[in-house]
């Protein structure tokens, strides 16, 4: 059974306790976080990319519902057929009839963290067909039957020695051997006969263009481009929000998403899928399809605050720079998208009922939001997101999905209490004199507080009275 955000605390504590894991992470981060760093070594250019990318991405989701029906027709006129999913369920079911139709039982698949969102493995499992992640990362952690811990890094929390011992388990004739590039050949050789006889190819989508129908795939292995060309059924997913207006918004947010992800100035493949083989054409899918998921992203479009949720273009900087996500790792969250922009993102597809730990995961330090490409203002959301979680909405806004299920009696009798305190100023002298008279009846165990602080001690005199002594 995988993580569940329900357990973060205990999961934190697990993953803080495991040296290894945390060692692995502290060296995988501090490699990504140089990468960047040199990619963009000029902070003029930084600041221009990240003003044009956030400004495209917000022009574009300010568009939203109309640039959906445009990238719909386009993509129709293309060829592509679309579908639309509300939810997991309908994703999978759209899946689930595409490839029955045409007798398939074998899937190869790209990265997709969307397809990771719908649990698209499972589900498929259930219907006989088979997923096979052809990411090596994804590749690794389907062998531990894990998740992902990374959203551009699945496998990141895994040394190789750990990806020697899972080859060795399930790779047959694996000769045992912690050489890297031979670990990658054995994982290519394996995945390259899959293509071969897959049915459906199914693949993720970093931009959809509306204006052309255009799906844009982002990636360095080669394996998307064989996922998305090879089979004779090509099945793209993403959410809806990855749309933009014009062709010409790519390069600005493709230059933005390759530094801040890998330190990269370009990738090795990036893939334009805009239909199906054209007649006389030798390669390619004979069918694509394009399935279009909503899964709680229209609650966050609807409230103007929280649209920016939606700018990310999932380049994973938030995470390599947060210190909760670089000491805990990603699996500790319990969620698809880890990190700061998991605790942003999560409650909506998920509903703040469970994820309602996650906005406190942080020290509000600020680091996500100073190298989000897009400029997101996560600590703000963070905290909007604690607000909503405890309080009822702000008049005439629409609740959130699970709004104030973090709310707590104790907590709200307390905060009226210092609220009446500090309006009331000769009561609020007389606690303060009780508690420098009293501070000794503090006990030294303090619950949670505790259990990694000591116990708060008033000092012996308040303030008033060392100003009082002091002007004497």
């Amino acid at each position: 059974m995988h993580n569940q955000p329900q357990h973060f605390h205990a999961q934190a504590e697990a993953a803080l306790a495991d040296k290894e894991l945390r060692a692995n992470f502290r060296g995988a981060m501090d490699y990504l976080r140089d990468k960047r760093k040199t990619a963009f070594a000029d902070a003029g250019e930084e600041s221009a990319i990240r003003d044009r990318a956030e400004a495209i991405r917000r022009r574009c989701l300010s568009k939203l519902p109309e640039l959906l029906e445009q990238l719909e027709s386009n993509c129709i006129a293309n060829g592509i057929r679309v579908h639309w999913a509300e939810n997991a369920e309908q994703a999978n079911a759209i899946f689930t009839d595409i490839i029955q139709s045409h007798g398939g039982t074998l899937a190869v698949k790209g990265k997709s963290m969307v397809s990771e969102e719908i649990e698209l493995n499972d589900a498929m499992a259930k219907e006989g067909i088979t997923c096979l992640e052809s990411d090596m990362g994804e590749y690794i952690v389907q062998l531990g039957r894990e998740t992902p811990s990374h959203i551009i890094m699945p496998a990141i929390h895994k040394n190789k020695q750990q990806v020697a011992d899972l080859f060795a388990e399930h790779v047959p004739g694996f000769e045992h051997t912690l050489d890297v590039d031979t670990l990658i050949q054995t994982g290519r050789r394996v995945l390259r006969e899959k293509y071969r006889t897959a049915d459906v190819g199914v693949s993720g989508v970093n931009f959809a263009v509306a204006e052309t129908g255009t799906l844009c795939l982002v990636e360095n292995e080669g394996n998307g481009r064989m996922c998305t060309t090879v089979p004779e059924v090509h099945i793209a997913i993403t959410g809806i929000e990855k749309v933009v207006e014009f062709l010409a918004d790519v390069p600005p947010l493709f230059s933005a998403l390759t530094r801040s992800a890998t330190g990269q100035l370009i990738t090795t493949y990036f893939n334009m899928i805009s239909g199906p083989r054209k007649e006389n054409e030798l390669d390619g899918p004979k069918e694509v399809h394009l399935v279009l998921l909503d899964n709680g992203r229209s609650q966050a479009f609807a409230d103007e605050e929280l649209r920016k949720t939606l700018q990310c273009i999932r380049c994973g900087a938030c995470m390599n720079h947060c210190p909760v996500y670089t000491r805990i790792g990603g699996h500790a969250y319990g969620t698809v998208y880890p990190g700061p922009i998991g605790k942003i993102i999560s409650p909506h597809l998920m509903g703040l009922e469970a994820t309602r730990d996650l906005p406190t995961a942080s020290s509000l330090c600020g680091a996500c939001g100073e190298v989000c490409p897009v400029r997101i203002p996560i600590p703000e959301l963070l905290q909007r997101l604690r607000h909503e979680a405890k309080q009822d909405p702000a008049p005439g806004a629409l609740p959130l999905r699970g709004q104030k299920a973090a709310a707590s009696n104790t907590e709200a009798f307390v905060w009226r209490s210092f609220a009446l305190a500090t309006r009331q100023p000769a009561l609020y002298r007389m606690l303060t004199w009780c508690a420098t008279r009293l501070r000794w009846l503090i006990p030294r165990k303090l619950g949670p507080w505790t259990r990694c602080r000591t116990a708060p001690k008033p000092a012996a005199r308040t303030l008033r009275e060392l100003m009082a002594e002091r002007n004497k």
